[in-house]
């Protein structure tokens, strides 16, 4: 349940209501008495709606969110125990720092971090838990979370974005950045979850054949969805809706038993929030239904993994979209004017955006015919293309006449006419103009969306500020403002032009074309993570004011920690399940085999049972040889691993990992894909899990 305003004005006197509203809209701090007003107002709705305890949650670096409840009592300075919630309990906290991850902010010792109250996020109840959505900072001031750093961008793409609009309407106070995600995710039946350890242990299938059957025929696509899922579905909507996060989408997705929940778009750390409670609240709720629900990018090889298309958007507080097409030429010069600077963001910020998006898991996904490819590039459709091509070759470098100017201007009068249902999609882009928005689809579905996010929006405030000084330059110089706009646009627009790609990005032509046209394409995750730690990156969130280098140094560091840890995982689970279950059935069928061939050797003579037994002896052979592979490999891995390991840079460390433990995974996975096409029967659940699974 979400604590908003409405009904719950009567518990706030007019002044502390006003003061949290100007918080939300304007930025404004709450002084302390206003802020003991709110919280007791939200103690009186909480308590009525059944909570017993508060907590401040929040997004550390782990990627999930963490929450310390504590009860509505404290000691009465009269004796015994009352129930309290004050101002200074609402607004701050003390949680234990020591073991979130910092990359090295904080010591281990050093225990003390505070949470401090994101008023422009709503309070909600889960259960009987008030939870207060908050900021995570150290005892020293660095940012420990994604929201803090979050909420700085999107201030400052809020002040960049509206000194622009002041060039065409000068009622412009404020610019919003909206977010509706699109949340793709695997049910699995629980009793064949708890049957894979793999599935368990890392949240993919490190081995186990094809299903016979999967997404050939693309019949799940769209499809009727199944009566236990409608179910589950249908009580993550209610709960959603407690929470006031307003959900809108449900269908099957591509893969057999993947699905995808979307909402109507929201203020972008506001979505991002609902985003991570949805995450949370679908993997409650699916155990009610004999559930499990995988969020991992690609649980199972061979078919399609799961992203999170993030839709994207500006919007003003005089209700204008700035990526919507407007109703007269000013209103379309606008329009042009952040498209072209969202495009030139994207060109010159390419391995920055790969970055806040690669990882571990997604690694899998990326460049599949299931998700757009490492290589950023923007698709615009025919006629946006045409725009654009049409505004570099009408904007002249001389001085524009009347005419050329009253012609320009008409022409992109008629930029509503021409996009109207000329707008197609192009799922293999990673950053696609969708007609009134743009879609980042390359991002994971397990991600915080906060780290594209803050990506996207820094970036494109620098690109706004940049923009803003090129053309009052020109102005400056005794040019007309909306010439002075077109000539800076078409500037941006032969700068950019490389980004833009309307064909089919899985294509080994683009690969080339691509790098003919000096775009990056980086799939090593730990290389694309180096974009972190260039001048360029840290002097743009420095500049911006969202990042210390000592804050992007610690983050970059915990980024390389994480994907090291995920592939130990993932080593030491496949050793663990090649040795431990895997072997050991490879070797009880061999030795039935041989059992079978001496029968065979006693019953008949040696020239018919060479006939008889000669494909058992060849088997005999073949599991020796992957057996002994396998053992071999698994021990070289563990040696390999432990060289890894003593790496005290976590960055050389997820280089060593990338480079030197993860092919080992392919390596023993295919000498195990070997034995199961022999030992078949004998090694269920692993091999003939999917087979199963999919039938359901």
């Amino acid at each position: 349940m979400s604590f908003r305003s409405g009904e719950d004005e009567k518990v706030l006197v007019e002044r502390s209501y006003k003061a949290v509203t100007d918080a939300i809209d304007k930025g404004t701090t709450i002084d302390r008495k206003s802020a003991d007003l709110v919280a007791v107002g939200m103690k009186a709705w909480a308590l009525e709606n059944g909570a017993t305890h508060y907590t401040h949650w929040f997004h550390p670096l782990t990627d999930g969110t963490a929450e310390k409840h504590d009860a509505f009592i404290e000691y009465s300075e009269l004796g015994g125990v009352v129930e309290n919630f004050s101002g200074k309990l609402l607004a701050q906290q003390e949680p234990d720092a020591s073991s979130f991850p910092s990359g090295g902010l904080r010591n281990t010792f050093e225990a003390r971090g505070y949470t401090a109250w994101d008023v422009s996020s709503p309070a909600f109840i889960v259960g009987t838990t008030l939870c207060v959505p908050t900021v995570f900072i150290s005892y020293t001031g660095e940012a420990l979370d994604y929201k803090a750093p979050l909420l700085k961008a999107i201030n400052a793409v809020d002040k960049a974005a509206v000194a622009v609009c002041q060039y065409y309407d000068k009622n412009v106070s404020k610019v919003t950045a909206n977010l509706g995600w699109e949340q793709e995710y695997f049910l699995i039946d629980e009793a064949l979850f708890n049957a894979r350890p793999d599935l368990i242990l890392t949240g993919r299938t490190l081995m186990g054949h094809s299903s016979s059957k999967d997404q050939q025929l693309d019949d799940h696509y769209f499809g009727s969805i199944p009566e236990r899922v409608s179910y589950f579905m249908r009580d993550l909507e209610n709960e959603a809706y407690k929470l006031g996060i307003p959900v809108k989408t449900r269908h099957n997705e591509v893969a057999p038993n993947q699905f995808e929940i979307a909402p109507i778009f929201e203020e972008v750390n506001l979505a991002n929030d609902h985003n991570q409670l949805i995450m949370d609240t679908m993997t409650r709720i699916a155990r009610h239904h004999g559930f499990r629900v995988l969020l991992h990018e690609k649980p199972f090889a061979g078919i399609n993994g799961s992203g999170k298309h993030n839709n994207w958007s500006l919007s003003t507080d005089t209700g204008v979209n700035l990526y919507s097409p407007g109703k007269n030429p000013k209103a379309n010069m606008q329009f042009l004017t952040f498209v072209v600077n969202t495009l030139k963001t994207l060109h010159d910020n390419q391995d920055l955006l790969r970055a806040s998006i690669l990882t571990a898991g997604n690694a899998h996904r990326l460049g599949a015919n299931e998700a757009p490819p490492a290589i950023i590039s923007a698709f615009l459709g025919a006629e946006v293309n045409k725009m654009l091509d049409y505004l570099e070759e009408a904007v002249v470098d001389r001085k524009m006449t009347p005419d050329e100017k009253t012609a320009l201007k008409l022409d992109i009068g008629r930029i509503p006419e021409i996009l109207l249902d000329n707008t197609d999609r192009n799922r293999t882009s990673p950053f696609a103009f969708t007609g009134n928005r743009f879609e980042f689809r390359a991002v994971g579905s397990s991600a915080n969306c906060a780290s594209a996010m803050i990506a996207l929006n820094t970036a494109l405030a620098k690109q706004l500020t940049v923009f803003k000084k090129d053309v009052d330059v020109i102005i400056e110089s005794g040019v007309k403002k909306d010439e002075a706009i077109f000539q800076v646009l078409k500037k941006y627009i032969v700068e950019c032009k490389d980004i833009r790609f309307d064909g089919n990005g899985y294509s080994e032509e683009w690969v080339e074309e691509a790098a003919r046209r000096g775009l990056t394409n980086v799939r090593n995750v730990p290389e694309a993570l180096d974009a972190y730690m260039t001048d360029k990156v840290i002097n743009l969130f420095g500049e911006m004011g969202i990042y210390t280098p000592k804050e992007l140094e610690g983050r970059t560091e915990v980024e390389f920690e994480k994907f090291t840890k995920k592939i130990q995982i993932e080593a030491r689970v496949l050793g663990d399940l090649a040795i431990n279950h895997i072997v050991p059935t490879a070797i009880r069928y061999q030795t039935n085999l041989i059992e079978n061939v001496q029968g065979l050797k006693n019953l008949f003579p040696e020239s018919e049972f060479e006939k008889l037994a000669g494909a058992r002896l060849d088997m005999i052979r073949t599991i020796s040889g992957h057996v002994s592979n396998i053992k071999a490999k698994v021990a070289e891995m563990i040696e390999t691993r432990k060289v890894a390991n003593a790496i005290e840079n976590e960055r050389e460390k997820a280089y060593a990992y990338d480079k030197t433990v993860r092919p080992f995974l392919e390596d023993i996975r295919y000498h195990i894909d070997k034995l199961e096409l022999i030992v078949d029967d004998e090694l269920w659940p692993l091999p003939k899990y999917r087979e199963l699974l999919f039938a359901r």
